[in-house]
């Protein structure tokens, strides 16, 4: 009377060992994919997040200045219109919005205004809005230009 007693975990132990190993391989094609979707997100939404008013700015050959706190940017396009902040502001309603930005300024920090005018719009325009920017108390004022190109040296030629 001879009986096999490892009969049943032969059988069992065949199973285990027919099993496939685990994978040790990342699969990262879910995670490219999502990644190509958030790439397609930002490509899209980037250009809308530039805030600002369509202005051709004059050249200038001035350094640019450090800023450590975001500035009051005011724009003035070539058909004369006043924005702040890209929110388009009737001439009555300048003087009362600038005197509630004045109002919430540090007088120990004041806040930089920079000024950006198309290159079309008349001086007056430009010294109306300074004109307001100063009776209300914002004199931190900076006018936006573009840089300018590099002047060209008499002494050297491109035709050479």
């Amino acid at each position: 009377m001879a009986m096999n007693i490892n009969s049943g975990g032969s059988s069992r132990r065949g199973r285990r060992g027919s099993r496939r190993a685990p994978m040790a391989e990342i699969n990262v094609t879910p995670f490219v994919d999502v990644m190509l979707v958030l790439l397609i997100i930002f490509m899209v939404t980037a250009p809308l997040l530039v805030s600002g008013v369509p202005v051709e700015l004059p050249e200038s050959r001035a350094n640019p200045l450090d800023q450590k706190d975001e500035p009051l940017d005011i724009s003035i396009d070539k058909e004369g219109q006043v924005f702040i902040d890209s929110a388009p502001v009737s001439a009555g309603e300048l003087s009362a919005q600038l005197e509630v930005i004045a109002a919430e300024q540090d007088a120990a920090n004041p806040r930089q205004i920079m000024l950006r005018g198309d290159t079309t719009v008349s001086y007056g325009e430009m010294m109306k809005v300074m004109g307001e920017l100063n009776r209300v108390g914002l004199n931190s004022v900076s006018l936006v230009t573009t840089a300018a190109a590099a002047p060209v040296t008499q002494g050297s030629s491109e035709d050479e």
